[in-house]
């Protein structure tokens, strides 16, 4: 069903210092700021949304896959990376994440996790993992292309898109279950994985590994499922809104109908930008992560054009 990822929403205290600290350090563009219209909230089965201001960011590459700020309700709604159900990473394509982390020393990124091969080969992955101006948890990753055993493509400015969106969620089982059975999306083998952030998060010694799986876009993305320790909760949002945090993460699908999805809200168009009059929709997965999937039919390409 599933075809790209095209936006990644995130609650947000303040957009300014987010959106300056972004366009500084990681070059990214801003694309269109403006408030959430009655229609979109409306989508989302969420009033309490419309109203809020925001900004839509993109990467130099013109990449249209886009990171949407939202202005947070209150200054309460924060998220501990690793420590609560939901979508917890943004995954994002790197040219050379050592000469990157160099360049964020002082910044508003800290380095939490620093680079490192993924893989023992040669054409291996390599990835960082930081805290981002609000708290927001990134990874930056280089991809050589064969080198992932996906499709992925690769970056082609020192910062470019977005390409892999990792959910947590106190089972596994479920997670398949929801990416592969009801969005339709192929999925990999179960994998028992070391990451080291999340161990650390849970002060768990540094050689567990942890439960995940990926699910699998046509390609240039991937759904990264990871099961969590019992220490994890469920994310607490306010009445009828989105979780705080990370929040929302969009994908783009042929058609919203014909499914099994319980959406939120029957899909209904939304002409604001980057949506263009196409029906959108909202589902909540299994570690409560809303799902938003936009209908553009015969549009084979990666982006929401």
């Amino acid at each position: 069903m599933l075809k790209t990822i095209a936006i990644v929403t995130l609650l947000v205290r303040q957009l300014a210092p987010v959106e300056g600290a972004y366009r500084e350090h990681l070059d990214y563009r801003t694309v269109q700021r403006g408030e959430i219209s009655a229609e979109l909230a409306g989508a989302w089965d969420s009033p309490g949304m419309s109203g809020r201001d925001y900004v839509l960011m993109g990467p130099a590459s013109g990449a249209e896959v886009y990171l949407r700020f939202v202005k947070a309700a209150s200054r309460r709604e924060t998220v501990r990376p690793f420590m609560t159900h939901g979508w917890n990473a943004t995954e994002i394509l790197v040219e050379d994440p050592d000469l990157l982390a160099r360049r964020l020393a002082g910044s508003p990124f800290r380095v939490i996790g620093p680079p490192a091969d993924l893989l023992t080969t040669t054409d291996s992955p390599r990835a960082m993992q930081v805290l981002g101006p609000a708290g927001e948890l990134l990874y930056f990753t280089r991809i050589i292309p064969g080198g992932s055993g996906f499709d992925l493509g690769a970056a082609s400015v020192p910062v470019d898109r977005v390409f892999i969106t990792v959910v947590g969620g106190p089972s596994l089982a479920e997670l398949r279950r929801f990416y592969g059975q009801v969005l339709g999306l192929p999925l990999g083998d179960d994998l028992h994985w070391r990451i080291d952030v999340l161990a650390r998060a849970h002060r768990l010694p540094l050689d567990t590994k942890f439960p995940l799986a990926v699910a699998i876009l046509p390609r240039d993305f991937l759904v990264e499922m990871d099961e969590y320790p019992a220490g994890a909760t469920p994310r607490k949002a306010s009445r009828g809104g989105p979780p705080p945090g990370m929040a929302i993460v969009t994908f783009t699908a042929d058609s919203l109908d014909g499914t099994t999805v319980q959406w939120r809200s029957p899909p209904r168009a939304v002409a604001d930008f980057p949506y263009r009059g196409r029906r959108v929709a909202v589902t909540v997965g299994p570690a409560g992560e809303w799902v938003e999937v936009v209908e553009t039919p015969a549009e084979p390409g990666s982006t929401l054009r």
